[in-house]
């Protein structure tokens, strides 16, 4: 008997923002193929699933992707339920589309369930609305991983027109900076580094664009999202009620405007 593959999207790794069907498919799998990002916690939820690591991080591959790609279509086709598991959505940046090609062309049944990406999930745990009637209607978002990838966008992209959401693009923010300077972009637009989002050590800086490169912001191995553009102001101003714990928790610091943070104990390490 044919078994079945959902491709899962965890969201930003927690179990409080796993979907409803996410949660169900984890109950009922028998094997759990899951990414590096995925917190342990959602492993909790498959007790009778065999668990696999396949995760990437940092050009350090434990498998292949053709390798996870045949194991997919394999135990599908030993009968088994499939969970493949990844941080944020599958199909943001997480290979899921090429995984749902391998498993179509082997007449694997599967299906895709959405979770929340980082590229909204982020900037929302930092109180910035990537879009905003009243300031920016729109948002790009671009893998920040190596310049082929962000170039030719960031190169084009008119300046202070949208709010741009950069995954995976700390270590690159020195030439990304550049290259939006140069391309026109104020130097003090608002920008911020969210690491960790949605998770209790979630830590947020916030600054201008000029800073942006030159901070030493330590994000301590988490996951970093980078966000510019006029919304990131509103962070000052909105409070998002799962990043404090009561209304008598937010504080702020006394840092200067161009590397000003928020203070939320508990929940959010911060740094300026």
């Amino acid at each position: 008997m044919m078994g079945f593959v959902s491709l899962v999207g965890a969201g930003p790794g927690v179990k409080d923002h796993l979907t409803v069907r996410a949660y169900d498919r984890l109950q009922r799998a028998d094997l759990v193929l899951y990414d590096a990002l995925v917190d342990e916690s959602l492993l909790e939820i498959a007790q009778g699933a065999q668990r696999f690591f396949v995760g990437k991080r940092a050009g350090r591959h434990s498998i292949g992707q053709s390798t996870i790609e045949g194991l997919l279509v394999r135990y599908a086709k030993e009968g088994k339920r499939v969970v493949r598991l990844k941080a944020g959505d599958p199909f943001v940046l997480g290979r899921g589309g090429e995984e749902a090609l391998t498993l179509a062309a082997a007449g694997v049944p599967y299906e895709i369930v959405p979770g929340l990406s980082s590229a909204l999930a982020a900037p929302a745990f930092a109180g910035i609305p990537v879009t905003h009637r009243r300031s920016t209607s729109s948002f790009v978002m671009l893998s920040g991983h190596a310049p082929s990838a962000y170039g030719p966008l960031v190169d084009a992209l008119p300046p202070n027109v949208t709010t741009l959401v950069i995954l995976m693009g700390f270590k690159r923010r020195d030439d990304i900076v550049r290259r939006l300077l140069g391309g026109g972009w104020r130097g003090s637009t608002p920008a911020a580094i969210v690491a960790g989002a949605g998770t209790p050590e979630q830590t947020l800086w916030l600054g201008d664009l000029a800073s942006l490169s030159t901070t030493d912001f330590d994000p301590r191995g988490a996951p970093v999202t980078l966000v510019v553009g006029d919304n990131v102001d509103l962070a000052h101003h909105i409070q998002p009620p799962a990043a404090v714990d009561d209304e008598d928790s937010l504080v702020r610091n006394d840092a200067p405007a161009s590397s000003q943070a928020l203070v939320r104990p508990s929940k959010m390490r911060t740094q300026s």
